[in-house]
């Protein structure tokens, strides 16, 4: 579940312009997901990348001129049409988004959009005046009532020199706007409040008490709900993790920062999930700048104090909502996540072994049990993206009916 794109066939058209180099990578990137590439070429494009290059580097067939004999009889626009399942343009030229909005098909590419009847994405890229020009935008905003899905250009340096909105998003958003596309839109409409990663609990102003969680897990729950039409709130706490743009990310670093940010979006979310890996104690006492060695005796005590119970501090002001916490257990890991699930008011809660080098802390891969009121369903090791999706599969089946 978590690799939709294999065995499915995407249509990749390719227009002239310079960042086409970036094309090359989301073929290579499709090809290792198991997809089935085909791709168009205008004949412009092949001024920039030679047909070869794809064709290598997907292991697909590549179609740039209409009117080339056919080695078996069938009709390439139509055919390609058929049998794609989902289809993107990058990069999608302003003469490009022109024709295609006024329904134009002089080249292969844009005859075979027009027979298509699969979802379709472009990805504009070009000059930053270009991008804001009436013109241009009318026609994108005409693309966009039609249901074709627009994935909005970057900012930043572009070849021509200048500094604006206009340049091709990177492979990971095309991947992800792409991927979005295949997945049934199950969520929209619905809001998700995450928590993920650890939270830093300061000694001094440079030390603190932490754990090593990544917050893959957290991320991996984030980008489920967002591929499946929801929106989501993002409380992070401090980690190195790549975040999908539309995702809101709410950075912050102690489990009081969690709480207080948490308790803010609350009333407005129809599922929380509480994913983080927050430290239950904190230093009664900071002290400012750096401790020395010289100031504390031989043995020295640390005090501590509890920090809030988030999960059971906003389970007791639900309303609507649907709560979903984790339990990271090292033993008797069912008995103590039923307890947890009892003793907070959850709707579910998933428990998962951390003693585990392949389930714990850091690994890409995780095994789970899934605990409601009338169910407990065990997920075998699978990556975190694959058991994401089970979790909200879950939460859509059990929870989300009820409310």
């Amino acid at each position: 579940m978590g690799n939709i794109f294999k065995d499915k066939v995407v249509l990749i058209g390719v227009t002239g312009g310079i960042a086409v180099y970036k094309t090359v990578e989301l073929v290579s990137a499709l090809r290792k997901r198991g997809a089935q590439i085909r791709i168009i070429m205008t004949e412009n494009a092949t001024r920039f990348v030679a047909p070869l290059t794809f064709r290598e580097v997907g292991n697909a067939p590549v179609y740039y001129d209409m009117w080339h004999e056919p080695v078996h009889y069938d009709m390439a626009h139509i055919s390609l049409a058929e049998e794609a399942d989902v289809c993107i343009v990058a990069p999608a030229t302003a003469n490009f988004i022109g024709k295609f909005a006024s329904g134009i098909a002089d080249n292969l590419l844009g005859t075979t959009l027009l027979a298509t009847e699969a979802p379709i994405a472009i990805a504009p890229a070009m000059n930053t005046h270009m991008w804001a020009n009436p013109a241009v935008q009318d026609n994108v905003a005409k693309l966009k009532s039609r249901g074709i899905k627009v994935i909005e250009p970057d900012a930043g340096h572009l070849a021509c020199g200048q500094v604006g909105k206009g340049r091709l998003p990177s492979v990971d958003t095309l991947l992800f706007e792409l991927e979005s596309m295949l997945w049934p839109q199950d969520l929209t409409g619905k809001r998700f409040l995450i928590t993920a990663g650890p939270t830093r609990e300061f000694i001094d102003d440079f030390r603190f008490i932490s754990n090593p969680s990544t917050g893959k897990m957290g991320l991996a729950l984030a980008k489920a709900v967002k591929l499946r039409g929801g929106d989501v709130d993002l409380v992070l706490g401090p980690c190195e993790i790549s975040v999908p743009r539309d995702i809101s990310v709410h950075n912050v670093s102690s489990a009081l920062d969690m709480y207080e940010t948490a308790r803010s979006l609350f009333a407005n979310c129809d599922v929380f999930i509480s994913a983080a890996a927050v430290s239950d104690f904190r230093a009664e006492k900071r002290f400012s700048g750096k401790m020395k060695r010289s100031m504390t005796d031989d043995v020295w005590s640390l005090p501590l104090v509890h920090n809030p119970d988030i999960l059971g501090s906003l389970s007791e002001e639900k309303k609507h909502q649907v709560m979903v916490g984790f339990a990271a257990e090292s033993s008797e890991i069912l008995a103590n996540a039923k307890k947890k699930l009892e003793d907070k008011g959850l709707d579910m809660i998933v428990a998962n072994d951390i003693s585990r080098a392949d389930t714990g802390f850091a690994a890409d891969t995780n095994s789970v049990w899934l605990l409601g009121r009338d169910f407990e369903v065990e997920i075998g090791l699978e990556s975190k993206e694959a058991i994401a999706h089970k979790i909200v599969d879950k939460i859509v089946e059990k929870l989300l009916v009820r409310k």
